[in-house]
């Protein structure tokens, strides 16, 4: 007796094919795809058992009584010879157990079933016909009837070959497969698109989908395409093997890429691992998966378990949880990295995504807002893959809500309230307070203590972050405060390990300005535009009081190094910091500032080999001092080359060249003699 059907299920079975509808539409009509394929999924799951417990709702223009969509109107249509079917799905262990299982009821066999393992790459499903080993045609799937006519298109992909690569190949041989786009590829074209101000693509296979139905063929040929054979359709005139797995590697001798992960299992149960050991690698793959296509491996045993409607009884895609979903923005945070770069981050209704509950996605800069045209309250698809962190990819313009509110981008730092500036040409915002953001704080005292800067020997970025976790060190002036007592009671430290870096702490004091101008710190002062800047100003205090216009009088030092510099000495925190370590017994002696007298302005000098006395940055610093320009290279505008014991192609080019050479006891007697106290 037939069923009754109710009337909610008569309203929401007529729902889903209004949603699904529209989702074909979209995806495969216009390539702008508005649903998830997880949604997708979902929606198509409930109609069909909504179908299966009331076998009236099905009819002809079901959802789930069709493979794709129309084809573009654009492109020339093809029939295929044999149908495009689609897979059924599984998404559970327990969904492999009952396919193996009706497997083996349809066989009548106890006996396990092999079954070839495909990863199933995220792309676009494509017919290839071969007359006489030549490609005469390609095709898209487009609604497993009729497809597009992509010859030209496809021609332009490297990995599909114009000819086999053999003679004895059957007279006609269909070769399907799927194209994709590289995790790689992708990348690289959304980053000409962000340069070039265009409009990026969501995905891989949103990308290799655009690409592929461009009318224009030399668009396509520039795009990263690949194709991976899966399977063969219609095949006359030969024989093929009488094993799936055994067709691929065929297929690969004759010129196709076939996928390296694939693998035979002799059991469900092996299948069943083979798709937990992929899922773990999925991250780490160069292309997108979305899942594992199963298919019994007998070639005889596929044609006796034949197909339903629409789709064969010997094949299923054991889906990977979502890499992609939607949900709602709630709002918008700001958070401040230890460079000073602050980040908009989504704070999201939590959703599943990726293998995990998603409640935070980050939005990158103001131009990916701006790019996203993402609002407060928006609906929006977030994309995890792997341990990368969870971004939204867009917005689903259709669901805004009327209430939906700009981001606004903070004009000071949430941490610290200094302001926030971005250089022109520049995507990332930063914080301006530098030595006193807390944000910074354990990035800004390693850059004090470096080798480079104030060279507090045993001060390594370990110590670093226990000494600002403990609450021992909240500043880089607070670092000559610290005692012996709370040190000792650091883990790992012992006395004299804790004496030690007390002792290196005391020697640091005594520097130069150039390193002290470097260890602030202050953004885009490297060591030589901090010696560039001591040397013209010969001392802190004028250095402070110059405006953006003094600055830029010295060399190398642009309107921006201008800004920067001027900006960092006008903040009264900076000063209080640099007055602070200055109290604290840091000191220098004063810079002999240019005034063409030095005596080596304008030459360039060379250091090669060891040096015993001093030390390779000893003797730089010192000639830097001196006006001297130290080269990494010798050229014929090479002034003098300091030759130590090991010196090789340097001294030998040194020699070529016909340059004059010292020895370290030449450099000493030099330098005494232009007045260096060594």
């Amino acid at each position: 007796m037939t069923k009754t059907i109710p009337p909610e299920a008569q309203q929401r079975a007529q729902q889903l094919h209004d949603i699904l509808n529209r989702a074909n539409y979209e995806y495969y009509v216009l390539d702008a795809p508005d649903l998830p394929d997880a949604e997708y999924d979902r929606c198509l799951r409930e109609l069909q058992q909504l179908e299966d417990s009331y076998p009236q709702l099905v009819s002809s223009d079901s959802p789930t009584q069709r493979v794709g969509a129309e084809p573009l109107a654009a492109f020339t249509q093809i029939r295929h010879e044999m149908p495009m079917l689609s897979l059924d799905n599984a998404f559970s262990d327990e969904d492999m157990e009952d396919f193996d299982r009706r497997i083996r009821e349809r066989l009548n066999s106890a006996e396990p079933v092999e079954y070839a393992c495909e990863p199933k790459l995220d792309g676009i499903a494509v017919s290839l016909l071969y007359r006489k080993g030549l490609l005469e045609r390609a095709a898209t799937r487009g609604d497993g009837t009729v497809g597009e006519d992509i010859t030209q298109n496809v021609r332009t992909i490297l990995s599909i070959p114009l000819k086999l690569l053999a003679d004895d190949v059957p007279e006609v041989l269909e070769v399907r497969g799927e194209i994709y786009m590289p995790k790689a590829g992708f990348d690289a074209l959304n980053e000409k698109a962000r340069a070039a101000g265009e409009k990026l693509f969501v995905n891989p296979r949103n990308a290799a989908a655009g690409s592929l139905r461009q009318l224009d063929s030399r668009i396509t040929a520039q795009r990263p395409l690949e194709m991976c054979a899966y399977s063969v359709g219609l095949v006359e005139g030969g024989e093929l093997p009488e094993r799936h797995s055994d067709i691929l590697a065929q297929l690969n001798l004759w010129g196709f890429r076939i996928n390296a992960e694939m693998a035979v299992a002799e059991n469900i149960q092996q299948c069943i691992d083979y798709h937990r050991k992929l899922g773990e690698k999925r991250a780490e793959l160069p292309y997108d998966i979305d899942g594992i296509v199963f298919k019994v491996n007998s070639i005889p045993l596929q044609k006796r378990l034949g197909f339903v409607a629409r789709a064969p009884r010997w094949a299923t895609a054991y889906k990977f949880p979502a890499q992609e979903e939607m949900t709602q923005l709630l709002d918008v945070e700001f958070q401040v990295g230890r460079t000073g770069a602050v980040t908009p981050v989504a704070r999201l209704q939590p959703v599943f995504v990726g293998g995990v509950t998603v409640s935070n996605a980050t939005l990158h800069n103001r131009d990916e807002i701006e790019r996203l045209g993402v609002k407060i309250g928006d609906t929006v698809i977030i994309r995890r893959a792997g341990d990368v962190i969870p971004q939204v990819v867009s917005v689903v313009e259709s669901r805004r809500p009327e209430d939906a509110r700009d981001i606004e981008f903070p004009t000071h730092c949430p941490v610290c309230d200094s302001p926030v500036e971005a250089t022109p040409g520049e995507a990332v915002a930063r914080c301006s307070g530098g030595l006193i953001c807390s944000a910074q704080r354990k990035q800004a005292i390693k850059h004090f203590a470096s080798r480079k800067a104030m060279d507090i020997d045993g001060l390594g970025d370990k110590l670093v972050e226990q000494l600002v976790d403990e609450g021992l060190l909240h500043s880089v002036s607070g670092l000559y405060h610290l005692s012996l007592e709370p040190l000792m009671g650091l883990e790992r430290m012992g006395e004299k390990s804790a004496q030690n870096l007390l002792d290196a702490l005391e020697r640091s004091k005594d520097t130069t300005l150039p390193k002290f101008l470097y260890a602030l710190g202050v953004r885009e002062v490297g060591e030589a535009t901090a010696r560039n800047l001591a040397r013209h100003f010969g001392d802190l205090d004028h250095l402070m009081q110059a405006d953006s216009e003094a600055l830029q009088q010295v060399e190398d030092v642009g309107p921006v190094v201008a800004h920067y510099v001027a900006e960092f000495f006008e903040q009264a925190h900076n000063l209080e910091e640099v007055a602070a370590l200055q109290q604290a017994g840091v000191h220098w002696e004063a810079e002999v500032q240019e005034t063409g007298s030095q005596p080596l302005a304008g030459q360039t000098w060379v250091l090669t080999g060891k040096l015993e006395t001093l030390s390779r940055s000893e003797a730089k610093d010192y000639l830097q001092r001196l006006g001297a320009k130290v080269a990494g290279s010798v050229s014929a505008n090479t002034h003098m080359v300091v030759a130590g014991p090991g010196a090789g192609s340097k001294l030998n080019k040194a020699q070529e060249l016909n340059l004059p050479v010292l020895d370290e006891e030449g450099l000493m007697a030099k330098l005494r003699e232009w007045g260096v106290e060594i």
